[in-house]
């Protein structure tokens, strides 16, 4: 197989795997329609290019998580449907990063916020 072929199978593949966190994942269209608020938000909030950067970076991370979370999900279900503790642990642990990709986008957007706008609320300009 040429590598163009092997480019667009690949692109196929992304786009399937795209289409069934959307289809199939609440928490996916639910991650989607924050991000479609955010974007906005980051292009209004952000003055400088990496600024913009770092909070669409944060955000997206979140969905990238998902979607790893989601294939273990998917292989640990496939692997075997009864309950053991190493599926609940990987399934756990899955869960965690997401958990963390969020609290990462927090941090980012609440540094940026706090730093944009302290001054306003009547607090110092800069939490460093």
């Amino acid at each position: 197989m040429s590598e163009l072929k092997r480019l667009v199978q690949a692109t196929r593949n992304s786009i399937a795997g795209l289409g069934f966190a959307i289809r199939d994942e609440q928490a996916f269209r639910s991650q989607l329609i924050v991000l479609a608020v955010l974007i906005p938000a980051a292009i209004w909030l952000a003055s400088t290019t990496l600024e913009l950067l770092a909070l669409l970076a944060s955000a997206l991370l979140v969905l990238i998580t998902e979607l790893l979370n989601t294939a273990v999900e998917a292989v640990v279900d496939r692997a075997s449907p009864d309950i053991h503790p190493l599926a609940k642990k990987a399934k756990d642990c899955g869960s965690a990063a997401v958990f963390v990709a969020m609290m990462l986008t927090l941090l980012v957007w609440g540094l940026l916020l706090w730093d944009r706008f302290a001054a306003s609320w009547g607090g110092n300009q800069s939490p460093t």
